[in-house]
């Protein structure tokens, strides 16, 4: 099985990555949509973050305010690592338990969406790595209008993050999203081809049909020698 890591920065265009390969037979595991799922109300990361935060970050109907939160964590760097602490194992069983079942149903290619793959030392078990990258001024602008922030406000969130340009060094495969949507697909169409070769030997035998390939092989030598000793 191959996993495909794909990551960035804020507004660098990785949804818009993520959404390219949603629109393909490689099926996406998106970190955020499981981020929601574990700090949905009495959950077990609600009760955490609740606990940690206040019920001051809650919504009328109990439900955590996150924009009230990413306001507190982009603006206190202590604050964020002890968020990412605190949800940081529960996210990471979400994805594990996700990528189980897309095994399960026989999946070859799964392609991982994750803001802090390198952060979260995630990067370790994703093959190639796929950062999309944008140049700072126009990060900074879409940011600025994606959430009508300020430019100091969005160059304070960008700063909270690893620098996109480390980030582009350390990948294997980088789209450049400073462009058109039409520069962007143009790109994406070709790393799809690489994503969608065919597996390893390595790969082959971490996915489901090599692993029940490797029984049976085993299976049969056992029953040989069983038979050559009778």
């Amino acid at each position: 099985m191959r996993l495909v890591g794909l990551t960035g920065g804020i507004a660098s265009g990785k949804s818009t990555v993520s959404n390219l390969f949603m629109n393909t037979s490689v099926p996406v595991i998106d970190a955020d949509v499981v981020a929601r799922n574990v700090v949905q109300k009495c959950t077990g990361g609600w009760k955490k973050i609740v606990k940690a935060f206040g019920d001051e970050i809650l919504l009328d109907n109990g439900e955590i305010d996150r924009a009230r939160l990413s306001q507190i964590v982009f603006s206190d760097p202590s604050k964020r690592q002890l968020l990412n602490r605190l949800l940081g194992p529960h996210i990471s069983s979400g994805i594990f338990w996700k990528i189980a079942k897309l095994w399960m149903k026989g999946c070859k290619v799964i392609a991982l969406d994750i803001p802090l793959l390198f952060e979260t030392k995630m990067d370790r078990w994703t093959n190639p790595v796929i950062v999309v990258w944008v140049n700072l001024e126009t990060q900074i602008e879409r940011l600025m209008s994606r959430d009508g922030c300020s430019e100091e406000q969005s160059q304070n969130r960008i700063n909270a993050q690893l620098a996109l340009d480390w980030k582009k060094s350390e990948a294997d495969i980088v789209i450049d999203n400073s462009g058109s949507l039409d520069d962007t697909k143009q790109q994406f169409r070709e790393v799809l081809r690489k994503v969608s070769e065919p597996l390893t030997w390595k790969e082959r035998l971490r996915s489901r049909d090599g692993l029940i390939s490797v029984v049976m092989c085993t299976a049969v030598g056992v029953l040989l020698a069983q038979k050559n000793l009778l």
